[in-house]
């Protein structure tokens, strides 16, 4: 901890709710991993969530013979499990490639399309500045990627008319998103308490069986995570963002838990 943070004291946990947010992952699990208990507690207190894999992830597999048609209708089984347990009202896939997705104006148009569609307040996606984890590791690049392409979506795309107009004349308007919450960052600024949906979190990652090598070890890792990034709140168990505000209009704010 540094030194300003330590003479601030300690953060206030984050209460401000969309009343509609999208989630936008690289691959199945990843919104596990990520933001599921904050996603089950916003669902929990009347928000609308809704889910976007961009792949699905048919290279998620240590068997070079694994055939990846069959290994990707797994995970998105296994996909729709863990997102009913969180709440989510429904899953896309975008079917990018596994291992290769790229940032191009393709995946755009596919992402400003889920936006503009679900009309989300928020959107919750990868930190695409990560590269390096401050904590050892490398950032796989399709999370970097999708990441970036989200942002893209958002800000400017989704709410310029003149982007995409096809969207527009097909009933798809442009549609402001005010906020961002990127998961997994190195500097997280916004602690959401998720203590009481903390183990809706572990039940759904449980669905991704085919991901988990060790899964008796899965509940201790991911409590020691959990608690990690809900100290700096004081919580039992915390999910750590960085959050981009890009419209801030505290009238018809949701309001706060």
């Amino acid at each position: 901890m540094g030194d300003d943070q330590a003479t601030a004291g300690p953060a206030i946990a984050h209460g401000w709710r969309p009343a509609r947010f999208l989630v936008i992952a690289a691959h199945p699990d990843d919104a596990e991993f990520g933001p599921a208990a904050t996603a089950a507690r916003w669902i929990d207190a009347g928000s609308v969530g809704r889910l976007v894999c961009c792949t699905s992830g048919d290279q998620g597999s240590d068997d070079a013979d694994a055939d990846p048609l069959d290994l990707a209708a797994v995970r998105e089984a296994e996909q729709l499990a863990a997102a009913a347990i969180v709440g989510y009202q429904d899953v896309a896939f975008l079917h990018q490639p596994d291992g290769a997705v790229a940032n191009d104006l393709a995946l755009r148009e596919l992402l400003v399309r889920e936006i503009r569609s679900f009309r989300p307040d928020a959107v919750l996606t990868h930190d695409p500045e990560v590269l390096f984890y401050a904590g050892g590791g490398v950032n796989h690049t399709d999370h970097r990627t999708v990441g970036m392409a989200a942002v893209d979506a958002v800000y400017p795309a989704a709410r310029n008319p003149m982007a995409f107009p096809a969207l527009t004349r097909a009933g798809l308007p442009a549609h402001k998103v005010r906020r961002i919450y990127l998961f997994w960052p190195n500097a997280p600024d916004t602690w959401v308490d998720v203590t009481a949906t903390f183990p809706r979190r572990l039940d759904a990652l449980r669905c991704h069986a085919s991901q988990l090598r060790h899964p008796e070890r899965l509940e201790e890792r991911m409590r020691t995570w959990g608690a990690e990034e809900g100290a700096p709140i004081g919580a039992a168990y915390g999910d750590a963002f960085r959050l981009v505000v890009i419209d801030e209009d505290e009238e018809d704010a949701p309001e706060a838990l």
